[in-house]
């Protein structure tokens, strides 16, 4: 026995031991999730898994900081020039309107002390802000289970109370999320109040003193309640808890809004001020002392509070816990009423067409989220909490008749509610198998059909959403105009769409070594998931068709992408030193598309340095060179790598037979895009195409170099080599030559994209049957020649 393990455990000592585990757990589970890259990690088969979303989740971490500190002092400020009539934010402009000035406002904080109706609207911001450090770590745990930490800790020679304590001070240390909530509030109202730069250190003494009574809290519930309530009760308390504190956050988001409604500034005008001596009311007075003596008197009042709050809550644990930490007894033992045999007939009856209609897979994950209390009401209610918590703390809409007004609102809402639903279910696809999810690899059948099953069943479930807010506008509506048709075909398209990306994505944010449950998901990809989220939803408020076009095709073709990722990655997912070995995907070949485009803007920069107007010379020579640097880059990735699939330019293939097929592709192309030209000359574009052919005469060299040389070279090695070659791997080549002729058509001019789509076709179809690049560039090369010399000499 070593000489510290000798030592006695005096109750400093014990509760020491207790947050120290806390916090090394804490700290590891950080460690793992950011600084797994820099581990060399090697695998049976010599493949590695790394990860570099690191760097993504500092940024995250870094940005919503910045978010809590900005949406801090909006409320501030903002609650400020509502709550004040006499505020020197109220400004008249010179025509007469009336507008807020929240710098007026800042500077008037810093100059006078808080006015009696802005410190009882900020006691409530504070009230509300600790309810949430209360609420969302209780939220995040399963209550049902068993406290094993607990249940291990009574174990220790020291007292019961003791343990307790230790419980209080390590939850308060690890509670993160109260962190995140208490910390910039606090010291933005430290800053106003004129602490100075010592804002942040008064918010951090007033964090210590707030965050023990929330663990109190959190203690008192999880622990007490364990004792006297049967599991289902905990896990429907679960769910209102979890449900609860959504609307919580979006109220005080919605403080700091210029245009939210009237009702929530109402609201904190009418707070009781008799909480101004609850600990966050008198944490608020110190911060607001006129003198030395005030603020020490408050930090008094403060201690003896939060001392006496504390030894009551320990006493009332005691108490709770007066037979011990463990349950006695079966909490899942419920006799339930029998149906009636009328009843029962009709159910059989409803469950036998069921069973005709769903797969055992969707039947099971139905069974699951009816069982599941809280599962139910994060997957199907929440969302639903979310959306109807920022229309009516926002004030974006006061009513449902207005859904019948603004067709576009309507549709970013019923997409946001099917978002949000699937980010709640379809993402958790494998999470939520838990420790089971190795049976998954010994069923008859393949994890990637059983996900298929999964996604086609969330999908389903999620449209019933925007169907109900459609039918909603449907009902209100007045006139009909042919944009919302466009709207609903962007919102129901992107709802399965959208849960393929999740399903996919929730491949990679499962983590089935993760001890703990709520750990098991990486967050990182979630940021992902709403990321990509809020690019598709501004599709939505977009006037222009073709920005919607083009979003609509890059969403779909990052979610067959992803699931090829995904799919690859399902068979090492229980292995954590395997990785699939290197394959072209179809992912390499939008990152290609992607880089290509951005070098190539960035050459043409420093090639027109000097010059304001771009030149036929630069734009080709940008294009070459961006095209030969990603070629080469991709080349050598792959070589490194020693990735299989790699797209050829006449290695393996026949001569004759490419020939045979370049030529009937080129013709089909050629006649449909002469055929599209001479079409267009009877639109009123056609004097503005004139135009600018007319104005390029002098760099036509330069312009057939780019078309017939380089496009073919740069675009059919991204376009059909990395992207139909990635596509061709997931699914039959006529959706695959489809796809990747949607992705090569919306990136070109909205004018063409109909006869590049056929040329997309085209290239495609002669990639698919010669095997080599070869034939798709010739195709490319002589259909740019003959559309460019019909332009030119016609």
């Amino acid at each position: 026995m070593t000489q510290q393990a000798t030592q006695p455990l005096t109750q400093g000592r014990a509760i020491w031991l207790m947050m120290k585990m806390r916090l090394t757990r804490q700290r590891n589970m950080v460690a793992n999730h950011l600084f797994s890259k820099f581990r060399k990690k090697q695998g049976r088969n010599g493949i590695g898994k790394k990860s570099s979303l690191w760097v993504l989740t500092l940024v995250m971490v870094v940005f919503m900081l910045f978010t809590f500190f900005n949406v801090s002092r909006n409320v501030v400020l903002n609650m400020d020039c509502s709550l004040s009539a006499h505020s020197a934010c109220h400004v008249v402009g010179k025509e007469g309107e009336r507008f807020d000035d929240l710098e007026r406002a800042a500077a008037e904080l810093h100059a006078a002390p808080f006015r009696p109706e802005l410190a009882r609207g900020l006691t409530m911001v504070v009230t509300l802000l600790f309810g949430i450090a209360v609420l969302l770590p209780l939220g995040s745990k399963e209550l049902a289970q068993p406290d094993w930490d607990m249940e291990w800790l009574v174990t220790m020679p020291v007292e019961r109370s003791t343990l307790l304590w230790g419980r209080l001070l390590e939850r308060s240390a690890a509670n993160f999320s109260g962190m995140f909530a208490l910390l910039p509030p606090l010291a933005v109202i430290g800053w106003y109040s004129g602490l100075g730069w010592y804002a942040p250190l008064a918010a951090l003494l007033a964090m210590a003193l707030l965050l023990p009574l929330a663990a109190l809290l959190h203690t008192l519930a999880d622990t007490g309640l364990r004792m006297w309530l049967p599991a289902s009760q905990l896990r429907n308390l679960q769910a209102i808890t979890g449900l609860f504190s959504m609307p919580l956050i979006y109220f005080i988001m919605a403080l700091g809004m210029p245009g939210a409604s009237g009702f929530v500034m109402d609201l904190a005008r009418g707070f009781p001020a008799w909480t101004a001596w609850t600990p966050p009311g008198v944490v608020l007075q110190a911060m607001q002392a006129p003198d030395l003596g005030a603020a020490v008197l408050m930090v008094a009042i403060l201690l003896l509070e939060t001392a006496v709050l504390m030894w009551a809550g320990v006493a009332l644990m005691r108490y709770q816990l007066r037979h011990g930490v463990v349950n006695s007894g079966a909490r899942e033992s419920v006799r339930r009423k029998q149906p009636a045999a009328a009843d029962a007939t009709a159910s059989v009856g409803l469950r036998a067409r069921l069973a005709n209609a769903l797969s055992p897979i969707k039947r099971r994950e139905l069974r699951l989220l009816s069982r599941d209390r809280n599962f139910l009401v994060q997957t199907l209610l929440l969302p639903v909490v979310i959306v109807v918590s920022q229309m009516i703390f926002n004030g974006k809409l006061n009513s449902f008749a207005e859904l019948g007004q603004h067709h576009t609102t309507t549709a970013a809402i019923a997409f946001g509610i099917g978002v949000y639903v699937l980010m709640l279910s379809a993402f958790q696809t494998l999470n939520n198998e838990g420790q089971v999810l190795w049976l998954l690899y010994t069923v008859p059948r393949s994890i990637e059909s059983v996900l298929k099953e999964k996604a086609q069943l969330w999908g389903a479930l999620t449209m019933i959403y925007p169907l109900v807010v459609i039918g909603i506008s449907a009902w209100y509506t007045t006139h009909f105009e042919w944009r919302m048709l466009a709207l609903l075909l962007i919102v129901f398209a992107g709802i399965p769409i959208y849960s393929v990306i999740a399903v996919s994505l929730g491949v990679f944010a499962c983590d089935p070594q993760a001890v703990e449950a709520r750990a098991r998901v990486r967050p990182t990809y979630v940021y992902l998931y709403m990321l990509l989220a809020s690019f598709y939803t501004w599709s939505i408020y977009s006037n222009v068709w073709s920005q919607k076009l083009v979003v609509m095709v890059l969403v779909a073709s990052m979610a067959l992408a992803l699931w090829q990722k995904a799919r690859d990655a399902l068979p090492y997912l229980l292995d954590p030193a395997a990785a699939p070995p290197p394959r072209v995907s179809t992912a390499d070949g939008l990152i290609a598309a992607t880089a290509f485009f951005i070098m190539q803007g960035l050459i043409a920069l420093l090639i027109m340095q000097g010059t304001d107007t771009p030149t036929l010379k630069a734009a080709t020579m940008a294009f070459a060179g961006a095209g030969l640097l990603v070629y080469v880059l991709i080349r050598f990735v792959y070589w490194r790598n020693k990735t299989s699939g790699v797209p050829a330019m006449l290695r393996g293939g026949d001569i004759a037979a490419t020939l045979r097929y370049g030529a009937l592709a080129a013709a089909i192309a050629c006649a449909v895009g002469l055929a599209y030209m001479a079409g267009l000359q009877h639109t009123s574009v056609w004097p503005e195409i004139a135009k600018q052919m007319s104005a390029s005469t002098g760099s036509r060299g330069w312009l057939m170099a780019l078309a017939v040389l380089a496009a073919p070279l740069c675009e059919e090695f991204i376009f059909r080599g990395l992207i139909y070659g990635g596509l061709r791997r997931s699914m039959p080549a006529l959706p695959a030559m489809a796809m990747s002729a949607a992705i090569f058509a919306v990136v070109h001019p909205p004018l063409s994209i109909l006869p590049v789509f056929v040329l997309g076709l085209c290239t495609a179809w002669t990639y698919e049957r010669s095997k080599t690049l070869l034939g798709p560039m010739l195709v490319h090369a002589v259909y740019n020649a003959v559309i460019l010399s019909w332009q030119f000499w016609r």
